[in-house]
């Protein structure tokens, strides 16, 4: 029976040994690991670049959300300065140009149960053209940036708005964020 108990206290000892191993190791990766993956957020701006301009994003969509536009184009704003090292500024000498409007604000029918309409979407286009003044003979960059936003056919498109209004802003802008920083 002793060594039956000597057996079990010798697999205990090594499973010990080896998590008091892993435990300092793991200590030591953590920070490696979450540096390397901080340096993934920083934003990448070409050299000379320091300043940007970012106009107020027009609503051309046919049906007009008259609060996306200026939410939008602040919650934009806010997220450059906040993330960058760019410098905000209103007049026409800015190294780079931000300018677009909302293209799109469209319900659709996404699913559709018991021959009823269950969810509807709300799909939000925006299309944005970026104008470096600092590279010569840069072309403009367009892009289009489309979201959807699922809602229940119980909700009118108002009290869907409400709800979805602050993931709209939020999801758009992060979206022409990434866009605006992810080519360069």
């Amino acid at each position: 029976m002793n060594i039956r108990y000597k057996a079990q206290g010798t697999r205990l000892y090594f499973a010990l040994k080896k998590f008091y191993l892993l435990v300092p190791c793991t200590l030591f990766l953590v920070p490696f690991f979450t540096g390397c993956f901080y340096k993934f957020n920083d934003v990448v701006v070409p050299p000379g670049v320091k300043t940007i301009r970012i106009l107020t994003f027009d609503n051309k969509a046919r049906y007009k959300n008259t609060r996306l536009s200026p939410q939008l184009t602040d919650r934009v704003r806010q997220k450059i300065v906040s993330q960058t090292k760019l410098t905000q500024v209103n007049n026409e000498n800015a190294d780079w140009e931000v300018s677009g409007y909302i293209s799109q604000y469209d319900v659709t029918t996404s699913a559709i149960s018991d021959q009823q309409v269950a969810t509807n979407r709300l799909i939000v286009g925006v299309t944005l053209t970026v104008t470096d003044r600092v590279t010569a003979g840069e072309e403009p960059k367009n892009y289009s940036i489309s979201r959807s936003f699922d809602f229940s056919a119980t909700l009118t498109l108002t009290q869907a708005e409400q709800r979805l209004h602050d993931d709209i802003v939020r999801n758009l802008a992060d979206e022409i964020f990434n866009r605006i920083f992810s080519e360069w």
